[in-house]
């Protein structure tokens, strides 16, 4: 199959304001190049939208009608994600004849896993239509709702991609790789190649939530709160026996499942650090979880950039851990470029999901493919 060039798009839970945007060039099996790659600031008013949106989505929780808010959200996001598509292009000097297809993830607004025989609910905003008469390029969205009616968790989808990640690199069953965004999430293969990836627990999301709280910013910036503090040991312990932790895998999810409630009793700097310690022990309880434990962690996400959190995994975690930088890849762009190698996977209908990654029966293809109007439209999958 001949590799092609594709752009993936991903908005994040934590809402940090920015679009991942990110091109590829594969055949869904392996990564031939990377290619450019841009964190596109929204504009002011889209991050004020869209955090009204997920808290309406909260109060909606699946009941009766949807918030008008959602089709106001998901045409203006739908607008500016295909901007930083066509800036991307521009920028790498191509046009968008030598572009096969856009991954467009979309703004998850809320996610419920199945549980006790019900099936699981996922809601990502994103016209795939707009999508594709903008930018006109073929575009594949809706990725989590084919795993979800196959009676999948819908999350995480990135095993497959890290899986490809893994194989490039060289690495074996002893190396795993960790995206630490508003959750964490693990992914691990064999050496028979059976993928297995979960979300860990909480990753940013409660320690972002708890700073803003405390109206110290969005974020714990490099960790520079947390290293201030000291950890609530006893804390810790009582919450380390959280079920989530224990329940087997696959499992899933929502970026609200973990909050910082828990730590309000203590100081800045201590519940800080409490929360990261947190974070980091959730990662450790999975690691023991896995067929062999993995020695060797390769983090991504907002989360690698956050000393706190990084040192924390090493000791709370017990393992080794390095940053993506440091093998050669992009930290930032993972997750975008994870996008770009599933709408490419979609449009030749290989799986997405698998048993072990997200629960369902079988390897499981997704995802809907938005044809773009295009003239003298040949099969996206041969002009280029």
């Amino acid at each position: 199959m001949k590799p092609v060039w594709a752009v993936g798009l991903m908005t994040g839970t934590v809402l940090d304001g920015y679009i991942d945007v990110a091109m590829i060039r594969t055949d869904g099996h392996a990564i031939m190049e990377f290619g450019p790659y841009r964190l596109v600031d929204y504009p002011d008013c889209i991050n004020t939208m869209l955090a009204q949106t997920v808290q309406e989505a909260v109060d909606w929780d699946f009941e009766g009608e949807e918030p008008a808010i959602f089709s106001e959200a998901e045409r203006a996001l739908t607008k500016a994600q295909a901007g930083a598509v066509l800036a991307l292009v521009e920028d790498a000097g191509m046009t968008i004849r030598d572009l096969c297809v856009v991954g467009f993830h979309g703004q998850t607004v809320l996610h419920r896993p199945p549980a006790c025989r019900q099936r699981g609910v996922t809601r990502q905003l994103g016209d795939g239509a707009l999508m594709a008469r903008i930018t006109g390029i073929d575009v594949v969205h809706d990725l989590r709702s084919a795993d979800i009616n196959a009676g999948g968790q819908g999350a995480p989808l990135s095993p497959v991609y890290h899986a490809a990640l893994l194989d490039d690199c060289g690495d074996d069953q002893t190396t795993a790789v960790l995206n630490l965004g508003g959750v964490g999430n693990i992914s691990w293969r064999s050496n028979d190649g059976t993928i297995v990836g979960f979300d860990t627990g909480p990753a940013n999301a409660p320690i972002n939530d708890f700073v803003q709280s405390r109206g110290l910013g969005e974020m714990d910036k490099d960790g520079a709160i947390a290293l201030t503090g000291i950890v609530d040991e006893a804390l810790l312990i009582e919450r380390l026996k959280h079920s989530y932790l224990a329940r087997p895998y696959p499992k899933s999810l929502d970026r609200f499942d973990f909050g910082h409630q828990w730590v309000q009793g203590l100081s800045d700097g201590d519940g800080a650090a409490t929360l990261t310690a947190f974070s980091a022990a959730a990662v450790g309880r999975a690691l023991d979880m896995l067929p062999v434990r993995p020695r060797h962690l390769i983090v991504c996400g907002g989360g690698g950039r956050n000393p706190a959190l990084m040192r924390a995994l090493g000791v709370r975690a017990n393992v080794e851990v390095v940053s993506a930088e440091t093998v050669g890849w992009r930290g930032d762009a993972i997750e975008a470029e994870c996008f770009a190698f599933l709408a490419v996977r979609s449009l030749r209908g290989l799986p997405i999901t698998f048993p072990m990654t997200t629960g369902v029966l079988q390897p499981t293809p997704g995802g809907r493919i938005v044809r773009a109007a295009r003239e003298h439209d040949a099969d996206p999958l041969h002009h280029h």
